[in-house]
C-alpha cells in the first residue's frame, strides 16, 4: 500500500476546509423567511424520502463533541420532545405527503438516551404519519455506556437493521482526556450481539487525532476494531474548535498530535483496516467488500449527504427535532439550533426553517464536483458537461489553475478528460474540493472549519 509522504507536504495542506457534508455547507446558510423546503419540494422535489431524526439528549458531556446536544439525565425530557416532534411531523406534511420513505436515522446527541418504550413510541409515531417502505433502511447511533443486550434487541423488534457504536478511542488515557470511559469488552459484546441478532450492518466510529493518542496507543484500538469485525468503520478526523465548542477548551492544545502526527494516525487506521479485507470508501469510511456502499462506490452510485456517505441519492433528505438539516430538491434548511427557540417556534406555528439557502445553478454545478471527488476520488469532466451545459475547463479555470500546485505534490493529476485524486492523497481531498468553493476566499484561509488534515 502506498503510504502517505509525511513532510512539509502536510502543513502546506493542512489548512481549514470543510468537510464537505453538503455544499454550500451549514456555515454558509442564510436567515430564511416563509417556506423554501415547501416551495422547492413543489418544483423539483424526489419521490423518495429519507428521515433523519435528530435525539440531542446525552447522559454526559464528551468534551471533543461538536454535536447540537442537551447533556441530561432527566428522561421524561424525552416525553416533551417526542411531543414537539410529533407536532413538528404534522406542520411539514406537505413534504412528505404521498412519497415513499425508504430509510430512516436517527442520530444525536444519542439515541440510545431514550427508553424502549419512547423508542416504541417514537416508531409509532413514524408509522401513522409517512408511508414507510416495506424494504425501509432503519438505522441508529447508539452509545455503548447505555445499552444492553436487551436494548439491542427490542430495536431490532421495532425493525431496526443498521447500527452504528461510538468507540472512538479504547486507550484508557485518551478516554479520560475526553471525558468519555467505556469497556471495550461491553462494546465488543454489543458488536456480537447485535450481528447475532440479525442486525444487517455494525458500524464503528473512531476518532483519530485525539488527545494524547500516539501510534502505540492507537494501534491497540486498531486491533480491538478489527476483532469485533465489524461491517463498517467510520475513521473521522477530530475537529478542534475550542472557540465554537466550549467543552473542546478543556482539551489542552499540548496533547493534540502535530498534523504530520496525525496523518500518520490516519495512514496507520487505514493501512489496517484494508489490510484485513476492508474497502475504503471516500475519505473516512471502510466496509466489508460485500457492503451496500462498497456495491455502490463500485457502480459510481456512492453519494453524500448530512450523515455522511450513503446509497440513497435519489431521495431527499427530511430533518426532524432541533438543529436538524434537510435537503428538499435544491434547497437546504435547517430547524433552530437551541431547544427552547424550536419548542417555542412549534408553540406559535412559526415556520421551522430557521437558516437555509436556495442553491443557484452554480451551487449546483459545484455541489455535483465536489460530491463527485469526495466520494469517488476522480471526475470526469465530460459528464459534468454534458449534465450541466457546460465547459468544464473554461467554467473552472481559475479552480483549475489554483489545483497546479496540488499537481506539482503529486496530491492530484488533472488530464484532457478527466480529474484524479491519487490513493495515497485520499487525506488532501478537503483540501483538493475547497479550490472548487465558490465561498472561500482566494487564499483557501477560512474561520469556522476544523483543520483539512
Amino acid at each position: 500500500m502506498t503510504t502517505l509522504a509525511v513532510n512539509t507536504t502536510i502543513t502546506k495542506y493542512a489548512q481549514q476546509a470543510p468537510r464537505y457534508t453538503s455544499y454550500p455547507t451549514a456555515l454558509k446558510f442564510d436567515n430564511v423567511r416563509g417556506s423554501i423546503l415547501e416551495k422547492a419540494s413543489t418544483l423539483c422535489g424526489a419521490d423518495n424520502l429519507s428521515v433523519y431524526i435528530h435525539i440531542p439528549f446525552c447522559e454526559q458531556l464528551c468534551y471533543y463533541c461538536g454535536c447540537n446536544k442537551v447533556v441530561t439525565r432527566h428522561n421524561e425530557k424525552a416525553d416533551d420532545y417526542l411531543e414537539y416532534l410529533e407536532q413538528e411531523i404534522r406542520t411539514k406534511k406537505t413534504l412528505y405527503e404521498g412519497k415513499k420513505v425508504v430509510a430512516l436515522h436517527l442520530g444525536g446527541g444519542s439515541p440510545s438516551f431514550l427508553s424502549r418504550v419512547q423508542h416504541a413510541y417514537l416508531i409509532y409515531l413514524l408509522h401513522k404519519y409517512f408511508d414507510l417502505a416495506t424494504d425501509i433502511e432503519m438505522s441508529i447511533e447508539l452509545d455503548p455506556r447505555n445499552t444492553t443486550k436487551a436494548y439491542l434487541r427490542q430495536l431490532a423488534e421495532l425493525g431496526f437493521k443498521r447500527v452504528s457504536f461510538g468507540v472512538q478511542d479504547t486507550d484508557i488515557n485518551v478516554q479520560q482526556a475526553i471525558n468519555r470511559v467505556q469497556s471495550t469488552s461491553h462494546i465488543s459484546e454489543l458488536v456480537f450481539e447485535a450481528k447475532s441478532i440479525g442486525f444487517e450492518s455494525v458500524n464503528l466510529d473512531l476518532i483519530y487525532g485525539l488527545p494524547k493518542q500516539t501510534t502505540a496507543t492507537f494501534a491497540k484500538t486498531l486491533i480491538a476494531a478489527k476483532a469485533m469485525t465489524p461491517h463498517r468503520i467510520a475513521l473521522f478526523s477530530y475537529a478542534h474548535l475550542p472557540n465554537r465548542f466550549a467543552a473542546q477548551r478543556k482539551i489542552a492544545q499540548a496533547w493534540l498530535p502535530s498534523a504530520q502526527e496525525k496523518a500518520l494516525l490516519y495512514q496507520q487506521a487505514v493501512d489496517a483496516f484494508c489490510d484485513a479485507g476492508y474497502a475504503m470508501i471516500g475519505l473516512d469510511h471502510f466496509a466489508k467488500p460485500t457492503d451496500s456502499l462498497c456495491l455502490a462506490q463500485q457502480k459510481g452510485e456512492l453519494h453524500r449527504n448530512f450523515q455522511g456517505y450513503t446509497t440513497k441519492g435519489d431521495s431527499d433528505l427530511l430533518g426532524l427535532g432541533v438543529s436538524a438539516i434537510s435537503t428538499i430538491g435544491n434547497a437546504y434548511a435547517q430547524n433552530p439550533k437551541e431547544l427552547k427557540r424550536y419548542y417555542n417556534a412549534i408553540k406559535r406555528e412559526e415556520p421551522l426553517a430557521e437558516r437555509g439557502i436556495l442553491l443557484s445553478q452554480d451551487d449546483i454545478i459545484r455541489r455535483d464536483v465536489i460530491m463527485t471527488l469526495m466520494c469517488n476520488l476522480q471526475l470526469n469532466k465530460t459528464t459534468i458537461e454534458q449534465r450541466h451545459k457546460i465547459n468544464f475547463d473554461a467554467y473552472f479555470a481559475a479552480e483549475l489553475s489554483s489545483l497546479q500546485p496540488l499537481c506539482e505534490d503529486n496530491l492530484l493529476h488533472i488530464h484532457k478528460d478527466m480529474i484524479e485524486v491519487p490513493s495515497s492523497a485520499r487525506i488532501y481531498i478537503r483540501a483538493i474540493c475547497a479550490r472548487f468553493d465558490a465561498y472561500l476566499n482566494k487564499e483557501h484561509k477560512v474561520l469556522g472549519y476544523s483543520s483539512a488534515i
